[in-house]
């Protein structure tokens, strides 16, 4: 894929994410309310889209209560901020291993495995306009946990995405998630026309070398729709990155809870800083009605 960059450029506010990131900020949403709240001043600020995993309100460790989505879903819906619905799908793969001797049975603290049905199961109440679509199974920084997600797996819950008319958001870990991608548009899983997120410098991924970023991007079909993002301290060099390589860009306390250092962020100041970059790299920041029109979208009123 040559090099071009990208001048009508739309971000996506990864708003709360399923890290143990709560208790690191005040800023990081747990209840529907803040997290709905949250990503309703996302918007404001200049996301086109809003990327939303739901968190026990009482704890904050991360959830997927379909009842949780319904009311985050309900809340920004009704608001009067226009923005592209995009919930999570990543949860209910999650293994935890015993100890390396005796790896069996599964450790069933942090250990959440669901078929396919059950994790889309939100999705199928919710109906939003986009969602994710993990496209690999990849070991984390934690010693014995691995996210699973297996090929078929993924052909079942893209199949039910698709048949929902919501668009599945490839993330793409590494470069082997873009292969299994492809392979799922030939096979008529997913629709030609893809979106794709690469996640870099998750460990252990993708590291977030700008050589490994352009092999992600080189692994891109040149007719799919891409957005990339990096954690902590390099997310907003990633702004600057994906956009110059041709991409879109991802932001939030989802991947980064610093505006500077020392300095906590809110979702909507890392949004600000990220139409700060662009508009100063010459490009425009879309809104969710160009996204919608880009992406081939629906957008759903409130229940």
């Amino acid at each position: 894929m040559p090099l071009a960059m990208n001048r009508e450029v739309f971000i996506t506010c990864a708003v709360t994410g399923s890290g143990g990131s709560q208790d690191r900020s005040p800023h990081v949403p747990r209840s529907p309310a803040q997290i709905a709240d949250s990503a309703i001043e996302a918007a404001r600020a200049g996301a086109a889209i809003v990327h939303c995993h739901v968190r026990d309100p009482e704890t904050g460790k991360p959830s997927r209560d379909p009842a949780l989505f319904r009311e985050v879903t309900e809340r920004i819906r009704e608001s009067q901020v226009d923005v592209v619905l995009n919930l999570t799908a990543g949860m209910g793969g999650d293994m935890v291993l015993g100890p390396t001797e005796r790896p069996l049975p599964l450790n069933d603290t942090g250990t959440d495995m669901a078929g396919a049905s059950e994790r889309v199961r939100h999705v199928a109440e919710c109906r939003p306009e986009i969602c994710t679509l993990d496209c690999g199974t990849m070991n984390f920084a934690e010693a014995d946990y691995v996210m699973t997600n297996t090929p078929g797996m993924l052909r079942a819950m893209g199949a039910m995405m698709t048949e929902m008319g919501v668009k599945p958001e490839i993330e793409a870990f590494d470069t082997g998630h873009l292969w299994l991608a492809k392979q799922l548009v030939s096979e008529g899983v997913l629709a030609p026309d893809a979106l794709v997120q690469l996640c870099m410098g998750v460990p252990w991924g993708a590291p977030d070398d700008l050589n490994t970023f352009m092999a992600m991007v080189n692994n891109v079909p040149s007719d799919w729709t891409w957005s990339a993002f990096s954690i902590g301290r390099n997310q907003m060099a990633y702004v600057a990155a994906s956009v110059l390589a041709g991409g879109n860009v991802r932001v939030g306390l989802e991947d980064n809870l610093w505006l500077d250092k020392g300095v906590l962020a809110t979702n909507a100041q890392l949004v600000e800083r990220a139409v700060g970059i662009i508009e100063h790299m010459g490009a425009r920041v879309i809104g969710p009605d160009a996204v919608r029109t880009k992406l081939g979208l629906t957008k759903r009123a409130p229940a």
